[in-house]
């Protein structure tokens, strides 16, 4: 089966919300991985990055108040460099 290299993927980040307040948006980027690892299925040998703007999305609010929930844009390179690159979805 043939993998498409282009994705959007809406991750819900309700779960980040469950834990203590000073550990959401760290646990907010977990879920990102997580998220993403299994959507995609990903295999162990191959690395998600994740773009520093997401990063910032998330942490733009601060460590208490994460975002609900992220849209992304999930690209997969036949690079061995970055086989797969998340970012921030640009309308």
């Amino acid at each position: 089966m043939v993998r498409a290299n282009e994705s959007e993927l809406t991750v819900p980040l309700r779960k980040a919300w469950s834990i203590t307040r000073y550990k959401r948006a760290p646990r907010a980027i977990q879920i990102i991985r997580e998220h993403v690892i299994h959507h995609l299925k990903v295999r162990e040998d191959e690395e998600v990055w994740i773009d520093p703007s997401v990063n910032e999305h998330i942490w733009a609010r601060g460590i208490e108040n994460p975002p609900r929930k992220i849209r992304l844009q999930i690209t997969r390179h036949d690079e061995p460099d970055i086989p797969i690159e998340v970012k921030l979805f640009e309308e």
